[in-house]
């Protein structure tokens, strides 16, 4: 794998490195000492699935409060996303930093959402499907958000948003 600093403090794109033959590749896809070694100790502790049916649909921007922060490993696995992380850490010297990028299933890479960091995507085709593991165990009650049409972080969603959940359509704005 491949590690690239991106411009908020501790996140990372992951890229793969597929092994490729007459049948096709193989390409690691998490690696605990490969983290390590990029000094982020990341113990899984859960992995979830999230297809959406509909290009244009908005999914978060979410993240979860102490004592259940969370940190993801967040891959498309099916189709393509814009996904969009904003660092809401009162003590980042990157808060408030928005970083977006497409992570689709052809190129495979990756994004790494330290705790803190609100996490959300758009989908771009119909039918994507975004993986995502995480090293805590998802809290009711504990979910924050930031709103993903606030003007205050300004996420150029590429596509109209339609389908937007309640909550994410209701999170306080910034400012």
């Amino acid at each position: 794998m491949i590690f690239t600093p991106i411009p908020i403090a501790g996140a990372f794109l992951v890229a793969l490195e597929p092994r490729e033959d007459r049948r096709g590749s193989f390409a690691r896809a998490f690696c605990k000492r490969e983290f390590a070694q990029q000094g982020i100790d990341f113990d899984i502790a859960q992995c979830n699935l999230a297809r959406t049916t509909a290009a244009g649909v908005v999914r978060g921007l979410h993240f979860q409060a102490p004592p259940a922060e969370e940190r993801k490993l967040v891959r498309c696995v099916v189709g393509a996303v814009f996904d969009a992380l904003v660092d809401m850490r009162p003590s980042s010297p990157t808060r408030r930093k928005v970083f977006h990028v497409r992570l689709d299933s052809d190129q495979g890479q990756a994004v790494f959402v330290p705790s803190g960091v609100a996490h959300g995507y758009q989908a771009l085709e119909n039918g994507t499907t975004v993986l995502y593991m995480t090293d805590q165990y998802y809290a009711p009650g504990l979910e924050l958000g930031v709103r993903y049409s606030d003007p205050a972080v300004a996420i150029p969603w590429p596509l109209e948003a339609r389908d937007v959940a309640d909550r994410d359509k209701d999170w306080p704005l910034l400012d």
